[in-house]
């Protein structure tokens, strides 16, 4: 049985002038048209192929190779193509958009307007949905992460505290804004890491690693940096958020408290506009 809305490996069983027919087991035959078939690839019968599964614009099972923006079970940041009375549909990079009835909305969307939301298989129509409700898709199992690890964040909404971010598909977490030291908007996708676990069960998310190993990893930075530029770096304690930023992707507090360690070894000079090797 196929896996509406993910990725499922069926053999092919059938080849026609208009496509491959591979066996989806109790749902029977699944068509995939000729303008999916992978190129340079073999596919004759017998084979298997990778694809996703999804409802046609008559309901029927198809298959493709192209690739959508999100799979049922997952989250994505999604364009509004088109709204009618039945809902909203949604731009997923497939053929047919995909569907976010009205009561699903989260708050009044126009065309256009980017959503981040759920997808998920309804169970009664079995058609792939989306809904922008997705508190209750997420904190439904124990966090195990540990303070430092690395997860996926997608930036949700911001709030008067900061950015409201998806942990890895399953939790949510919070950018404070003194934790944002680059531009973020909603819908973004971002490396993060786990500042704090509180005792409250919400988590406090970083945009860098945090602790010693940290700034001790970002000190070996700014030394190959010296290196490679001769011994001076035009940076300092006293440069801009944003120049610092874009050299080393950090915050300028956490290169103040790495070039202080620096300094404090006895391996740099800090001057007004630069730094330099001992």
């Amino acid at each position: 049985m196929a896996l509406i809305g993910r990725y499922n490996s069926l053999q092919v069983v059938k080849q026609t002038d208009f496509g491959l027919y591979l066996d989806g087991g109790a749902d029977g035959e699944i068509l995939l048209p000729n303008r999916y078939v992978p190129k340079g690839e073999s596919s004759d019968i017998g084979d298997w192929l990778n694809v996703f599964v999804y409802l046609d614009s008559e309901d029927r099972l198809i298959a493709t190779t192209e690739k959508p923006k999100a799979q049922v079970g997952g989250f994505a940041s999604l364009k509004v193509a088109e709204i009618n009375s039945v809902g909203l549909f949604l731009d997923w990079g497939l053929p047919k958009d995909l569907l976010l009835p009205h009561s699903e909305e989260k708050r009044p969307l126009q065309v256009g307007d980017y959503c981040v939301v759920h997808v998920y298989l309804d169970k009664r129509s079995k058609r792939i949905t989306a809904t922008a409700r997705l508190d209750r898709y997420l904190d439904n199992t124990p966090p195990r992460y540990k303070v430092g690890d690395a997860v996926d964040l997608l930036v949700v909404e911001k709030t008067d505290m900061g950015f409201k971010a998806i942990i890895n598909n399953q939790h949510w977490g919070l950018i404070h804004k003194n934790e944002v030291f680059k531009f973020l908007r909603n819908g973004m996708q971002e490396k993060g890491y786990i500042k704090e676990l509180r005792a409250d069960g919400k988590i406090s998310l970083s945009l860098q690693p945090v602790g010693q190993e940290a700034t001790g990893s970002l000190g070996e930075q700014i030394l190959a940096r010296l290196r490679e530029q001769g011994g001076s770096l035009a940076l300092s304690d006293k440069s801009p958020p944003e120049a610092i930023t874009q050299a080393f992707g950090v915050s300028k507090g956490n290169f103040k408290k790495a070039i202080g360690g620096l300094f404090k070894q006895g391996l740099i000079v800090i001057h007004d506009d630069r730094i330099e090797l001992v």
